[in-house]
């Protein structure tokens, strides 16, 4: 990690994240209502989530096992007693008038989430993370000038996941979210629907001179993509900046990411914790988790991204950076098993992976499990390249075909697009020949030391076999040739 401050204008960034995961349980917090998304307005909203006279909370114990088992993947405590709280504020959407969540005792405190940026490695520590439930939601088109209130949300588990202000650039909050947020689909505690509203990012940014205390904070609400998350920072820090540069002072408040006008907007004054008169919730006990439900949870966890990304250096001898980017998700995790299984060639698959595989994905916004190309194509064309069949080239031109359905065997398309190197020794050793003989000024500089000489008749070999020429052959015999 480097000990320079990153800088912007002259200032540095902090950003902390918070961000609300939705548990994956068929059932709310706390009633019995169903989470499943789509349901008409208000038809999923029982007695316990309107809040009616008489009804009493009962905690689902699915949501605080999938608590724990975040707790136990960032290396956090799970707190053996915890604490349901009120916090009281008024909105349309919110039928008892507060939120039950959790305020000085939570459930899951610290741990640390690590990631790369670039082929830096970054960690962040968290302060904590806890459980509290979904208000509904207001509805404002098609009402003709009036507002709706769907409460099918309201009560719906989140687990809200605090980091501390350790990120400073748009690119280490948005690295640290995406991989915050594949966690957690790693687990089976969230389905990380970002459309849906299953994974949201609240980001508090300041601004600072380097060494001063940290600057004045606006939080930027619910953004659910990526892509807004950097668009937003970046908006946000060059904006509080313009404000200290024109003599203004930063006022603290909660604003909201205009995407089609790339700005940001204050909404209202931020909130402090006093503000919202957090107390006990009388209806709910102290949560107590014993020591024997976390190694329960414990033992049936998954092996964890860090784990696994350890055991690829250690077993396949993949570098660090090459195993975190196997590791990213559970699904590349998976697809590099595979391939790797099926070719024996872990390298080269990281290669393909990182490179011409993720490449596609980018482009067409694709997640890997929808890739055209399977573990066991990816495997038989490295395997083709190991062979010496295809070169390096060809092998991208097959796979190009592979991916957009021009072919779906690799040796048929080796095939049909004449792609088979020239294993042939005496014909390349005749081209070989011609070249030498063409180029004498070539052969000349080559065996006067310069060494770009050799390179330029290799590269005519490779064009007077119309890229057939098997390159480590061709270079063999060449400085054969040339003594």
């Amino acid at each position: 990690m480097s000990s320079q401050p990153q800088l912007v204008r002259g200032y540095e960034v902090v950003i902390g994240l918070e961000n609300h995961v939705q548990l994956s349980t068929r059932s709310k917090i706390f009633s019995g209502a169903s989470t499943a998304f789509g349901a008409a307005p208000n038809t999923q909203a029982c007695p316990v989530d309107l809040a009616l006279p008489g009804t009493l909370p009962v905690l689902n114990r699915a949501a605080v096992e999938r608590a724990i088992r975040f707790g136990l993947a960032v290396g956090a405590k799970v707190a053996p007693l915890s604490i349901f709280a009120r916090k009281n504020y008024f909105y349309p959407d919110l039928p008892k008038g507060y939120q039950i969540s959790q305020f000085e005792i939570p459930v899951v405190q610290g741990g640390s989430v690590a990631f790369f940026v670039g082929d830096r490695q970054k960690v962040v520590q968290l302060t904590r993370a806890h459980l509290e439930e979904d208000a509904g939601k207001s509805l404002h088109e098609d009402f003709h000038g009036q507002s709706g209130i769907d409460l099918n949300r309201a009560g719906t588990p989140l687990l809200e996941i605090v980091s501390e202000p350790d990120m400073r650039s748009a690119q280490e909050a948005v690295e640290y979210a995406k991989t915050l947020h594949a966690l957690v689909m790693w687990l089976g505690i969230c389905d990380g629907n970002m459309q849906e509203g299953s994974f949201r990012c609240d980001v508090n940014v300041s601004v600072r001179k380097p060494g001063e205390p940290f600057g004045t904070r606006r939080e930027i609400k619910n953004l659910n993509s990526f892509r807004y998350l950097v668009d937003a920072v970046n908006y946000e820090v060059n904006w509080q900046i313009d404000q200290l540069e024109d003599g203004f002072t930063i006022q603290q408040a909660t604003v909201l990411y205009n995407p089609d006008k790339g700005e940001t907007r204050a909404m209202r004054s931020k909130e402090d914790s006093a503000d919202y008169r957090y107390f006990p919730d009388p209806d709910l006990p102290p949560l107590v988790i014993a020591p024997e439900w976390v190694e329960r949870v414990k033992g049936e966890m998954p092996e964890l991204p860090r784990a696994m990304a350890e055991r690829f250096q250690q077993a396949d001898g993949l570098p660090a950076y090459d195993a975190t980017m196997m590791t990213q998700s559970l699904a590349f995790a998976r697809y590099y098993e595979a391939a790797r299984d099926a070719c024996g060639q872990p390298k080269l698959v990281a290669n393909w992976l990182m490179g011409e595989v993720s490449k596609r994905l980018n482009a067409e916004e694709r997640e890997l499990q929808d890739a055209p190309v399977s573990p066991a194509l990816l495997a038989q064309l490295i395997g083709r390249i190991q062979d010496g069949t295809i070169s390096n080239n060809a092998a991208r031109q097959v796979f190009d075909a592979l991916w957009t359905g021009a072919g779906s065997e690799v040796d048929a398309v080796i095939e049909a697009k004449g792609l088979k190197q020239m294993n042939d020794s005496g014909a390349l050793e005749k081209i070989v020949d011609e070249v030498i003989a063409a180029n004498a000024k070539s052969v000349e500089e080559y065996k006067s030391g310069k060494d770009k000489a050799f390179n330029a008749l290799v590269g005519q070999v490779m064009k007077a076999s119309k890229g057939k020429a098997n390159p480590a052959q061709a270079t063999e015999l060449l400085k054969k040739k040339l003594g």
